[in-house]
């Protein structure tokens, strides 16, 4: 399948955080010019068992979802009337429907929160599980707490840069995405000096922080080596915590880029607490990137 026929691929449950979700993903898939799939997924049959017994008819459950889907498949259609839109209702695990969809996606966007099915999952660790094991680039739609989605409202995206910036998936990810709404890219490398360098250390010499300021500045080069001449590109190099970092950044950016290793032979991502926290107090959208480790690299982390 070639990637414009890939759908982005959005999670909903009729709760107002999920219907901006839907309104994201359907602005997302005109700007890449996919398709739109709207999926819902509840165990109902589980949980109406022995009325399904007794009732012939079609269960309660299933046809609240086909409404939910029908009233967002609606709402998409009157944001973006050209978009083509294909609707899903599944009985079964929110997070297992989601991984599964995200086999053959473009993108897989979801609500912060929401009352039940996929959207109340993901407000706790499911919504981790549904990140760390997706098989393409998840958007968790956060911000805008009036429930409205905009787009352009801050003309930026923004991009955390990690230790072994080379060759970065999210980096590439995050060059589309700038370029697809015509906004600059913003490129955010966070360092640290160690309250306590060992002795004979070398940054013991001269200034210590100077040079882990340098070193932070030198993998940001090495990280947008390869940037394209058509995206307009800010490096910026900031003291502190990383996840902190990333979390003030997202207060003036439409949407934070944020890659996710992926160990070999490991199932899915293994999210850090990087990712943890920017995902929980983030100002605007997140996507998380899947990354993968050399084979050298997935070797050290399992020892």
């Amino acid at each position: 399948m070639r990637a414009l026929d890939l759908p982005v691929v959005v999670g909903v449950d009729g709760s107002e955080p999920g219907l901006r979700a839907v309104d994201w993903a359907a602005d997302e898939a005109v700007r890449r010019g996919a398709p739109l799939r709207l999926v819902y997924a509840s165990l109902w049959e589980r949980y109406e068992g022995a009325r399904l017994a007794e009732d012939p008819g079609e269960p309660y459950e299933r046809v609240r979802a086909e409404d939910i889907v029908e009233t967002a498949a609606r709402r998409a259609h009157g944001r973006r009337p050209d978009l083509k839109i294909s609707t899903e209702v599944v009985a079964e695990e929110p997070e297992y429907v989601l991984v599964r969809e995200s086999r053959s996606a473009s993108l897989l966007v979801t609500g912060s929160r929401g009352r039940s099915g996929i959207a109340e999952a993901l407000s706790g660790s499911v919504s981790l599980t549904v990140a760390g094991h997706a098989h393409c680039p998840m958007v968790v739609v956060r911000g805008s707490h009036d429930y409205q989605a905009r787009t352009g409202t801050h003309g930026r995206v923004v991009v955390g840069v990690a230790e072994k910036p080379t060759g970065s998936a999210a980096v590439g990810f995050a060059y589309e995405e700038a370029r697809r709404r015509g906004v600059p890219l913003e490129a955010v490398r966070a360092w640290r000096c160690p309250a306590h360098e060992p002795a004979g250390h070398p940054l013991l010499v001269g200034e210590p922080a100077r040079l882990h300021e340098q070193r932070a500045a030198e993998e940001l080069e090495a990280a947008l080596q390869d940037a394209p001449a058509d995206v307009e590109l800010h490096r910026r190099t900031v003291e502190g915590h990383t996840r902190t970092a990333l979390v003030n950044a997202s207060r003036g950016a439409d949407l934070l880029v944020i890659g996710a290793r992926r160990h070999q032979r490991h199932f899915g991502l293994q999210l850090g607490r990087v990712a943890h926290g920017v995902l929980h107090h983030s100002a605007c959208p997140v996507a998380i990137v899947p990354e993968r480790m050399g084979a050298a690299e997935d070797r050290r982390h399992r020892t």
